[in-house]
């Protein structure tokens, strides 16, 4: 029986080709690299093209290169982004096809992977990249390489891997706005306007005004939640979200806390009769019944008004009284407006 042949050291084989790629930064989004031995649940496919497919199926770019800085392989996102068909890739200097500059220094950055090579490490995330395509035009990237490890433990070449740097700034405002907003209305939550709060009564103290905070409870929303359904409640909740905002100045803040609550944040204002003013005109808004889902509904709504400095001087207590100010008002007869006094919730307690 002929012995079976052992690759040359620094040759890259099957085996070797894919060995260790599961430590690139790619591989924890879930991509998975069986080893040869054990083909998986595939088993009519061989280890290789089991790599290769999963390669082209992962969101990133990836590029492969040997030890010369040669390109040996690159998926459909690479060709892509870096304009170089893979038949006319393959074979060339990874710097002819992967074209990158520093979009601080404007200077020619170092090729990852014959850092990843030499260093015989992963090269983490570099920022600030910018990649020059094949037709000239430039698109930001996040790069990262790994080097190709042999049996021996010596690095036969790299992976490269990166991504447009603009869908990774995309999502992060995006988790940024849901952490901030209600995801039924899109008003500001909690934690939103508990930021803007603290801000406005800064820059109260400093412009010697007043701010005035609107606790609003929806009176009898869950009778019409039971009654006609969850969702004629969120389609109810959105429309008197909207019609909130339209009651106050682009420079105050409507906010949702869930279920049927909402505050309104009012700047900056001149004297407690602004603050009354804009719950009268709240509650003239709905005075009439509206038609929701074909279903005519009336809202009434139970405010309570704290006003800075005189019911509070930070954001916490100012949010507490006016929600003590708010039951004063459903406990004498709901859908109107109460401004806070000291004491207050000793006779709604009582």
């Amino acid at each position: 029986m002929q012995p079976t042949p052992t690759p040359s050291d620094g040759e890259i084989t099957p085996d070797t080709r894919f060995t260790h790629l599961s430590r690139a930064p790619w591989a924890s989004k879930g991509v998975s690299i069986v080893s040869p031995s054990n083909p998986g649940p595939l088993g009519n496919i061989s280890f290789e093209d089991m790599a290769l497919i999963t390669l082209d199926a992962i969101s990133d770019a990836v590029m492969v290169v040997d030890p010369d800085g040669k390109l040996i392989y690159l998926n459909k996102v690479a060709e892509k982004m870096t304009g170089w068909p893979r038949a006319e890739a393959l074979g060339r200097y990874v710097e002819q096809v992967f074209f990158i500059f520093d979009g601080a220094t404007r200077e020619r950055a170092p090729n990852p992977a014959q850092r990843a090579i030499e260093e015989n490490q992963i090269v983490e995330l570099a920022l600030g990249r910018i990649l020059v395509r094949r037709d000239g035009k430039v698109v930001a990237i996040e790069d990262s390489a790994a080097p190709i490890i042999d049996r021996n433990g010596r690095a036969t070449g790299a992976v490269i891997v990166f991504h447009d740097a603009r869908q990774s700034g995309a999502a992060i405002q995006e988790m940024s706005y849901r952490a901030q907003h209600d995801f039924l209305t899109g008003l500001p939550n909690r934690m939103c306007l508990m930021e803007r709060l603290t801000h406005a009564i800064g820059m109260a103290n400093r412009h010697n005004k007043k701010i005035a905070v609107l606790f609003l409870d929806m009176d009898d929303f869950k009778m019409i939640n039971d009654t006609h359904g969850h969702a004629v409640g969120d389609h109810l909740l959105q429309e008197v979200s909207t019609e909130l905002q339209s009651c106050v100045r682009t420079t105050d803040t409507v906010s949702r806390h869930g279920g049927d609550e909402f505050v309104i944040l009012l700047t900056e204002i001149e004297e407690r009769q602004d603050a009354a003013q804009i719950a009268e005109k709240v509650l003239a808004r709905f005075a009439s019944p509206r038609t929701i889902d074909g279903i005519e509904l009336q809202v009434a709504l139970s405010i309570g008004i704290a006003v800075y400095p005189e019911n509070g001087t930070d954001a916490d207590t100012m949010m507490r009284n006016a929600d003590v100010a708010m039951y004063a008002t459903k406990a004498n007869g709901r859908n109107s407006y109460q401004f806070f006094q000291w004491g207050q919730d000793e006779s709604i307690d009582g």
